[in-house]
Parts: C-alpha cells; structure tokens; sequence
C-alpha cells in the first residue's frame, strides 16, 4: 500500500510540473479558477466518502468511480457558464452544498446501517427522535464534518477572486455559450469512456440496486444516489409495468424448487404452547466470552446447552434492522431492494408464521413495550396475522425502569408474564413473541447494566518484593465493553424471565424459541482493539508485533452469527438436546419450526434445515451469501474458504445465480403483491372448476 502512494504521489508531482510549463492549461485554470474549484471539491468529497466506508486504498483511489464523479461534475458545472461569470459563484456554490450534504448523509447513515442512503427510506426519519440517542451517540462523528471542506473552499476562493477584481477580468473574455458546449461535451466524452469500462455484471447490479455498496464502488456517489432515486420510485412505476414478467419468475422459481419432505422431526411441537424471544443485538460469539472468571451470557449459554442450538446462524437484515428480521423469520422472505416492507409494502398479503398459527387454533400475541407505531408495527402486525399487539401503552413505563431506548428488559418480562398467564388461561395454546429492548445501540446507559468488570487485573512484584494488584483497563469505557455490559444485563433478565415463567407454570407443554436480530453493529476496529490489546501500553499492539492477530474483514462477517435456540423443558438429555453446526439463515426458520409445529409454507425462500443440512447456503441482502465452505464477498468478486479449501468457478456462478434468483423473486413477491394475485387466481380456477 505504502508503494502504491508513493507512486500516486510522484506521478502527481509530475503532472504539476508538466501543467507548470502548458502555457495553454494554465491559461485555461486561470479563467476557471471557479468551475475547477468546484468539480475537485466535490471529487474530494465522494473520495473521502469511499475511504471512510469502504476503507481500502483500492476503493477510494479505484479509476472508475473517480470517472464517473469527474463526468458528472464536469456535466452539472457546464450550465454553469450560461450565467455572468459574477452569478457563477452561487451556481456552483449551491450544487456544492448540495453534493456535500449528499456524501456528509451518506457518510452518517453508513456509519449507523453499514450501507449507503436511499431516498425511499426518508420515511423513516419520523423514527428518529426515538433512537435520538443511538444517532447522536453511534452516528454523528467528527469525521462526518470534513464534507464542508467543499463549501468552505467555494467561499474563500469566491472572497479572493473578488479581491483581484476576477469576474470584471473574466467577463471580457467570456463566451458563455461556447464555454458550455466545450464543457458539456468533454463531460459527455469522459461519461461515455466510464460507460464503455462497465461490465454486464457492473450493469446488472445498477438495474437491481440491491447491492449499494457495490455501486457506489463502481459508479460513484453521485451516479449512485440518482440511480436510487429512479429506484425509489420503484413501487409506484411496478404497478404499471413489470407484472408480467415478475409473475412469470414466481411460478417458474416455486415449480423447479424441491418440495420440503417430512422427517423425523415433523410435528414434534405439534399443540404446544410456543414463546418466540427476539434477542436484541445478541451475537453468537458472547456465548464463548467470560472476564474475570465470570461468562458473559450465562444463562443463554445453559439453555442453548439443553436445547436444540444452531451455533452457523445468520441474521439476514437489510436497513430495516430490527423489523427485517421480523419479516424474513415470520415469512421466509428477504428484506425488499427499495425501502423496508414494515413500511414501504406493510399493506401487501403474506404467508406468515402467525397467519398459520392462527389456522391451527392458536391465540397469537406481540409484546414489544416500545412504541406500537416504530417501524409501523402496528400495521405491519395486522397484515402479518398477530390477534394482539401489547405496546407501550400497555405498560407502565417511566424514568426508573427506563433503560437506553424505552422500558428495561427485566421490568418488560415481569410486566408480561400476569398477561402471557391470562392468556394461557383463556386459551387451548398460544403463540407469542416477545421483543426485547434493553440491548439496543448505543449501549450508553452503563450505570444502569449492574456490575461486569471488564478490565484485566494482575499480581504484579516490585524489584522491593512487593506484589499489588495492577489493573489494566482493556474494554472499560470502550464501546465494545459497553455492549458486552448490556448483554450481560440481557442476559440476566433471560435468567429472572426463565424463572418467572417456570414458577408460573408457563415452561410446562411450552417450546421456547430464541433468535438474535442482528450483530451489534459494532465497528471491526473495536474487536481488532480486543484480540490485540497491549496492557503495557493500554492500547493496540502494531502490525509488526509477532503476537498480533490479523482481524480482516471476512472474520468480522462470520462473527456476525447471531444465536437460535429452540428449547422445552423437558429437552435436555433427550435426542433433541443437540448442536446443529449446518450453516442456516433467518429465512430457514419457518420452514424448519413450521414442520416442528405442522404447517408448511410453500413460498418459503428458506429450507427445512433438516432436509438440506450441509447443502444449504445463506444469501444476504447485498449479494453476498455463506456455506459451510465459504463466504462469498458479491463487491469484491472474491471469497474466503473456511476450510482452506479450493472451489471451483463453476460452484461459485451457480451460487452467484441462484442467490440473485432467490433476490429478485422474494423482492418481486412483495413489491408486486404476488402471493394476493396467486390466491385469486387459484380462487378462480376453483370456482372454474366447481362451475364445470
């Protein structure tokens, strides 16, 4: 890398010395002191932008999104020259704000979603004064104020250049008309040339936009953002055109699909009461930690040690967080291309979890004490089947039992379980799912997690023969530290939940099941400072120590497995009490559950696990999707083997083509509202039939 710099570097230098002695180019930066100000402002801007993101000198110095900023630029400012070279000043300055906030937005929110903005969630900043904090606190750094170099630039050029009685100079010598033809066709050439560098593949990923990153790495910011303004108009253009085809590619993915079969783990919850748990933020790397002599997560770690525990599981979450996993683990589906389906596609007909329930007798139920209408859940759950939402204004809610984002995890189950037993009175079975909150980013409210001592202590014997106890500070006050202390406090109300449902009589005929949302969305910085942490300097061993652990990217992506557990009271020691190590991902939840508990959904996206088993492969929203083999990295074109071993191209391309089938098709299900037109159809063919 350090190379490579240096030769950017010399041949810079040299291209200046060249410019120094072209009498032409340095007539020509005298008279466009403006334009050029602006076009390498904002070329500044959306290079920085990649280097903060995607943070490889190859991205951010990478030829072709650097063209494609240029071009534009080069484009947007011709029109400038149309005006009186005094006027130009807040043309420029005006775009230049304007692009600014685009690459300072776009820095923030990838900050916070690790993905790049999207106009169609604009919608959800009525959100926000939620998660104020998370924002102000995991958002909004001092990093994200370098995009107002480019005004700032603009401005003090523009006060020098009126010093110097610039525009009077240039207003003799101006030809507007002809100076933004010339500039509008060397912007046209210079698009056509990035146009002509683009592979099928590259244009593949623009028309489906579901890989941001990708783009952005490959067409640039600017390209980008108008690309995904055309997208965001998505749904309103799809009602028009499109059907067709999408139907087309429904019927065809479902008929080749293999039917799941039965197996010996078919209807063995059948008429059991069943409590989903979603695990805020739980990753499945805690259940290995301990500081001090004392586990991490213990509780979590005994249950999944009695129950059924998928230790390769993946959370399979786009920018709707939280509310994504809800959507794929109730219908098997994947977050859609364009906005969240919690609010974008909330009216549209699914084939849930609880609908299915609902079919075999059972009384459903959420219980999320956080407000009904955050992430539209309150719409979102009636489309989904749930007969009752239990929100925040079914709670008593207040400054003492508040922790982070809203009411304390421990306060949310012992409030819940006189409700979860009055319904366990009224009804035969029930089904509910019970959100947590407590392990939410920004992980901020320490004082309130109880004890957990995340320092290194050891005995230490002076030259005098003296020993005292020396205390390194290692995780305290660092985010991650944070995080593992919300956990453990999480943790700890799973323990009194435990409890309080067994003293209850509610663990009897009763299945639990727990899965984590999402990672954490901690930084791989903070887990590289973890496994390399020097306590003789109370800070990150270099690269060049002997005893630093190398933490690239591809083991931050496999550490973002997050625990699922299903669990009875009567499963440990049984057959059933076991570690499945197959890779699995949220979509492969219902169909897995669902022959457990005896229904099936056939426009499962997801797999039975136990009829796929080592077979299966799990496809993330952006392209990317894991094995047992390896994981493969959609923006790159690379992948890193897990087992050290070769795979062939021809693996790969057929991985590559089934997850970008499966992508499209659960995207087109939804946005389309493919499943409502599929059972009208067949209400037609059935009244058809009854007719003849």
């Amino acid at each position: 890398m350090k190379r490579k710099i240096i030769k950017l570097k010399n041949k810079l230098i040299t291209k200046i010395k060249h410019v120094k002695k072209d009498k032409v180019i340095q007539e020509y930066i005298k008279n466009n002191v403006l334009f050029l100000t602006f076009v390498i402002s904002c070329v500044f801007n959306s290079t920085i932008l990649r280097f903060f993101t995607m943070h490889t000198l190859e991205n951010y110095l990478a030829f072709k999104p650097i063209l494609a900023d240029v071009s534009i630029l080069i484009i947007i400012g011709s029109f400038g020259y149309l005006l009186r070279p005094k006027y130009r000043f807040s043309y420029y300055l005006i775009f230049n704000i304007f692009f600014s906030a685009l690459c300072m937005i776009n820095s923030i929110y990838y900050t916070f979603y690790t993905s790049f903005a999207s106009i169609s969630m604009l919608s959800l900043t009525q959100y926000i004064t939620t998660v104020g904090d998370a924002v102000v606190e995991n958002v909004l750094q001092i990093k994200d104020l370098i995009y107002i170099i480019g005004p700032i630039s603009m401005i003090i050029v523009n006060s020098k250049l009126k010093k110097k009685n610039y525009f009077k100079k240039v207003e003799v010598k101006s030809e507007r008309k002809r100076k933004s033809i010339k500039t509008l066709t060397a912007g046209s050439i210079l698009l056509v040339l990035f146009i002509v560098t683009l592979s099928s593949l590259d244009i593949s990923r623009f028309a489906k936009q579901w890989n941001r990153e990708y783009i952005v790495m490959r067409f640039g910011i600017y390209i980008y953002q108008a690309n995904d303004l055309v997208s965001s108009l998505q749904p309103k253009i799809n009602s028009l055109f499109g059907y067709d085809k999408a139907m087309k590619d429904f019927k065809d993915y479902f008929k080749d699909k293999d039917k799941e079969s039965t197996n010996k783990y078919t209807d063995i919850f059948k008429d059991k009461n069943v409590l989903v748990i979603h695990a805020e933020s739980m990753q499945n790397n805690l259940l290995s930690k301990s500081f001090n002599g004392v586990e991490l997560v213990p509780n979590l770690k005994k249950i999944a040690s009695e129950g059924m525990y998928f230790s390769n599981f993946y959370s399979q979450v786009s920018v709707g967080t939280s509310s994504d996993t809800e959507l794929t683990y109730n219908t098997s589906l994947m977050p859609t291309q364009s906005g969240t389906a919690f609010v974008s596609y909330f009216d549209r007909t699914f084939n849930s979890t609880p609908k299915y329930m609902n079919n075999l007798g059972y009384h459903t139920f959420v219980m999320h004490a956080n407000n009904a209408d955050f992430w539209n859940r309150r719409s979102m759950y009636n489309s989904l089947g749930y007969k009752k939402f239990y929100s925040k204004e079914n709670y008593e809610v207040n400054r003492d039992n508040t922790i982070g984002l809203g009411l304390s995890d421990k306060e949310f189950f012992k409030q819940s379980i006189p409700k979860i037993k009055k319904i366990d009175e009224k009804n035969e079975k029930w089904y509910g799912l019970m959100i947590m909150l407590t392990n939410h980013t920004p992980f901020s409210d320490v004082e309130k997690y109880g004890e957990y001592d995340l320092s290194i202590k050891e005995n230490v014997t002076n030259d005098e023969g003296v020993t005292e106890e020396v205390v390194h500070t290692y995780l305290e006050g660092k985010k991650l530290g944070n995080y593992y202390k919300s956990a453990h406090y999480a943790d700890q109300a799973l323990g009194e939940l435990f409890e309080q449902l067994d003293q209850n009589g509610l663990l009897d005929d009763t299945v639990v099941i727990i899965y984590g949302d999402h990672d954490a969305r901690i930084s791989r910085k903070e887990y590289d400072f973890e496994a390399n942490y020097d306590k003789e300097t109370d800070s990150k061993l270099s690269k060049d120590d002997p005893n630093y652990k190398e933490y690239d990217t591809y083991q931050y992506e496999l550490d973002r497995k997050v625990p699922f557990i299903i669990w009875t009271k009567d499963m440990k020691g049984s057959k059933l009490n076991m570690e499945i190590k197959d890779v699995m991902g949220m979509y492969d939840v219902a169909p897995t559950i669902g022959n457990m508990l005896g229904f099936s959904n056939e426009y499962a996206m997801g797999h039975d696990i136990f009829n796929i088993k080592s077979n299966n492969i799990v496809v993330f929203p952006n392209g990317n999707w894991v094995t047992n083999d390896l994981y493969y990295n959609s923006q790159k074109g690379e992948y890193f083997s897990i087992n050290n071993e070769a795979i062939s191209e021809e693996k790969i391309k057929e991985n590559n083509s089934y997850a970008t089938k499966l992508l499209n098709v659960s995207n087109n299900m939804i946005v389309f509202d493919l499943l409502k037109k599929q059972e009208e159809e067949k209400e037609v063919f059935s009244t058809s039939n009854e007719r003849s």
